[in-house]
C-alpha cells in the first residue's frame, strides 16, 4: 500500500439501535491508522454512492440482519465500477454466512476478535490497493 492510510466506508444496513459494535469495530480501524468515513444508518444507494464518491478501500457494513441488501450493495458496487471488497459484522445464520462468504464477502459474527476484523481489513485493503494500481 502506498504511504496514505487505506480509506474504509463504514455504514449500518438496518434502523436498529445497535451502535457498539459499529463503534468499537470502527475505534479498532482507527487504531490501526485506516481512515474510516462513518456513514452511519444509510440506504443501499446512499452506501454505493459514498462509497463510489469516497473511492474507498474497503466497505464495513453492520449486516442488521438484511443479507439481501449487502448483496445488493455489492452488485450496485460492482455496476458503478468499484472494485472494493465488502465486510460485514452482526448476527448472521450460518448458512447466510456461508453464502456471503461464497461471493467474497468477509463476515463477523459476535464475538469476532478485532484482531482478526483489523487483519482482514489490511488483507482486503491491500488487494484492494493492487486491483486500483493494475487498472492504472
Amino acid at each position: 500500500m502506498s504511504d496514505e492510510p487505506a480509506r474504509i466506508l463504514m455504514a449500518k444496513t438496518s434502523l436498529d439501535g445497535h451502535w457498539r459494535g459499529v463503534t468499537i469495530v470502527e475505534r479498532a480501524l482507527r487504531e490501526a491508522h485506516f481512515e474510516v468515513i462513518v456513514l452511519g444508518m444509510a440506504t443501499a444507494e446512499e452506501i454505493v454512492r459514498a462509497a463510489v464518491d469516497e473511492e474507498v478501500d474497503l466497505v464495513g457494513l453492520n449486516l442488521g440482519g438484511r443479507s439481501a441488501v449487502v448483496e445488493r450493495i455489492v452488485a450496485e458496487l460492482r455496476a458503478q465500477g468499484s472494485d472494493a471488497p465488502v465486510m460485514v459484522g452482526g448476527v448472521i445464520t450460518p448458512q447466510t454466512k456461508k453464502r456471503l462468504e461464497s461471493s467474497g464477502i468477509a463476515v463477523f459474527p459476535p464475538g469476532s476478535s478485532l484482531e482478526d476484523i483489523v487483519a482482514t481489513a489490511r488483507r482486503l485493503c491491500e488487494h484492494s490497493a493492487e486491483m486500483k494500481h493494475e487498472a492504472q
